[in-house]
């Protein structure tokens, strides 16, 4: 099997929610990827499916010797069993100690990057007071409280698709009063930030999406593009941005569209969502932008009505695990 991007550290795996799906993607992943791309499991051995092939390991260096015959664990021990299907909130502070231990590792310089398996909010609150929204918000808080933005990317459909909602997690009625001149700027900023260092891509081109169907039509279905939107991006174009827009949504994402821009930068959640899953629900990762280190995550939840019964696909965790790779080696030059 050929080896993914080359480098002499792991990946490091977090082990999400044990009752949900990450323990068994984790070892599908490692049955399709194996010593090709060297992955470290990093949560309590007892949490994995029964039967698993695995190896513990004491240090993350170690994964690059074990890969290829055993799923290399970092063990790191939890309160409490793992039912799949029926989350612990008793497990909850593990969970979290996880998260930060990976980025620890990965600051020290012994892993290539952070991939994170999903994890359950409200049990993470119930079971610890857990204080943030989620995964990208405790990782800025990781990093020092660092801007960031959330990428979904998909590499495998052509021409691949890159989508960064300037707004994420908030309803569709706060998205006019969030979606200022600031935000959409900065959203810009670190897309062309990321896509440079993360992905290679030198002068990185970005599509801007309008608020309103047809991006206002010139102020008749919305005001915001004319108004503001069209300012900011010929402001940045004139700094050197490779930035267009506002355009049309609808209109944005099919193949000679998308062969047109590198990442398309959306005014809200669904609108960059519903694409990139439409186009390969499988295949998406989640990227954080913005951070010291790199990070990526399968495009998808816990599935807890489906744990434990060998129907999880670790096809969303492997497209995560290469590009976390991939990335990685892209920061490290």
């Amino acid at each position: 099997m050929s080896r993914d991007p080359a480098s002499d550290l792991p990946v490091i795996l977090t082990c999400g929610d044990p009752s949900g799906i990450g323990p068994e993607i984790a070892v599908g992943a490692w049955q399709a990827l194996g010593a090709a791309l060297p992955f470290v499991w990093l949560g309590d051995p007892a949490h994995l499916p029964r039967g698993t092939k695995y190896r513990e390991i004491a240090t993350p260096a170690e994964a690059m010797l074990h890969a290829g015959a055993a799923l290399p664990v970092l063990p790191h021990p939890f309160p409490a069993a793992a039912r799949p299907g029926d989350p612990e909130p008793a497990n909850a502070q593990a969970v979290i100690d996880v998260i930060a231990r990976a980025v620890g590792i990965v600051q020290a310089g012994e892993g290539l990057a952070v991939t994170t398996a999903p994890i359950n909010k409200k049990v993470l609150k119930d079971g610890a007071g857990f204080p943030f929204p989620g995964h990208t918000e405790y990782l800025a808080h990781l990093a020092g409280d660092a801007e960031v933005a959330m990428m979904l990317a998909c590499e495998t459909v052509d021409p691949p698709i890159r989508v960064v909602p300037a707004t994420i997690h908030i309803a569709l009625s706060e998205v006019p009063k969030a979606l200022t001149p600031e935000v959409l700027r900065r959203a810009i900023q670190l897309t062309a930030e990321g896509l440079s260092r993360d992905f290679a891509i030198d002068n990185p081109r970005i599509a801007v999406a309008g608020l309103n169907p047809h991006a206002g039509e010139n102020g008749v279905m919305g005001t915001e593009e004319r108004d503001w939107m069209r300012d900011v991006i010929a402001g940045m174009r004139s700094e050197g941005y490779a930035v267009t827009g506002p355009l049309p949504a609808d209109t944005m994402f099919h193949p000679a569209a998308r062969a047109r821009y590198d990442a398309a930068v959306c005014a809200y959640h669904d609108q960059a969502l519903i694409p990139i899953k439409t186009l390969s629900f499988d295949g998406g990762v989640n990227v954080t932008l913005g951070l010291p280190f790199v990070r990526t995550s399968p495009d998808h939840g816990t599935a807890y009505d489906i744990a434990g019964s060998g129907r999880a696909s670790p096809a969303s965790l492997i497209a995560a695990l290469r590009m976390a790779a991939r990335m990685g080696s892209a920061r490290r030059g």
